[in-house]
């Protein structure tokens, strides 16, 4: 598998390098945003080496996702194109929202207060908006016409991809509730939004997994996947046919129905695992906040000095 992948392909088409420059500048802005900039904002306050790790490897998670060699593999293989998928969405995402100090986050709230921005964001920052857009999006994304349409153009796909970042933001936003807002769920509210975005993805999960043939041409029709790789390879790069020269495809080690099944269970145990984390998170500020509200008691009370009659 790694040497069909390597040996076909090169530097370019497999670590995207472009990306990688893309990636480099957003962290750099990063830090100088919580560095020299930080003074800046109103009420900014120094960022934890935690916050810090966490925006870096969204970044990371999204290289992942959106480039590496898991872009080409997934050209090939549709579980790793769910792979991908999952590190784009379900894990650079929230760890983008919870690196981002909030007071960036205030910032942004302030400046478009007044603006169209304003009525804007109360429209697509309702929680029904967020757990509606992304899992809609996703499933209608892996409808087999859809998926093949959207393959075989680039920019429609790119845009796609875009759009689907977005809206995995809305969702994760109202998940994490990095600032208090106008929609914020309480943290029972919260844990039931968790578990609706867990059975609304479900049923594009179930049509992968439980498919009898396969769905989609971009990894059965070599017609189709040459289309697909002609765009995602540099200008002037050859594409090797020669892997679909058999009828089958030698990258995978399995056949397009155990691949099609495969990447269904995949997206699912991984949705499963990040979301299972927020719950947790969830309830750990749940509890805090449950503590805090509580206070002190008489006994938790120090006795200073004593009183005589």
């Amino acid at each position: 598998m790694l040497q069909q992948l390597f040996t076909n392909f090169g530097f370019r088409a497999l670590w995207t390098p472009e990306l990688i420059v893309i990636l480099i500048f957003v962290g750099l802005l990063y830090f100088k945003l919580v560095g020299s900039w930080r003074e800046r904002f109103v009420g900014a306050e120094p960022v934890s080496a935690k916050q810090k790790t966490y925006f870096n490897l969204g970044l990371v998670a999204l290289y992942l996702g959106w480039g590496s060699p898991l872009y080409i593999a997934g050209h090939l293989m549709i579980t790793f194109h769910m792979t991908q998928m999952v590190f784009a969405y379900f894990i650079a995402v929230p760890l983008f929202i919870l690196g981002t100090p909030k007071w960036f986050f205030h910032a942004i709230v302030y400046k478009a207060k007044g603006t169209f921005l304003e009525p804007t964001g109360k429209l697509f920052f309702n929680p029904l908006i967020g757990v509606l857009l992304f899992n809609g999006l996703f499933s209608v994304y892996h409808l087999p016409n859809v998926f093949d349409f959207l393959m075989q153009n680039i920019i429609l796909h790119s845009a796609y991809e875009i759009i689907l970042f977005a809206t995995a933001t809305l969702m994760w936003w109202h998940m994490l509730a990095p600032i208090p807002s106008k929609f914020q769920l309480s943290d029972l509210r919260r844990m039931g939004y968790i578990f609706a975005n867990g059975v609304l993805i479900t049923p594009a999960c179930a049509l992968i997994i439980f498919a009898g043939t396969p769905m989609y041409g971009v990894y059965t029709d070599p017609t189709t996947w040459g289309t697909v790789m002609a765009f995602c390879l540099p200008a002037g790069a050859d594409i090797p046919y020669g892997l679909f020269a058999s009828g089958a495809n030698p990258f995978s080690p399995m056949n397009p129905v155990y691949d099609q099944q495969l990447a269904g269970i995949v997206m699912k145990i991984m949705q499963e695992i990040t979301y299972g984390f927020t719950l947790g998170y969830v309830f750990k500020q749940w509890i805090k906040k449950e503590k805090q509200s509580e206070g002190p008691s008489i006994s938790d009370i120090p006795v200073t000095h004593t009183i005589k009659n």
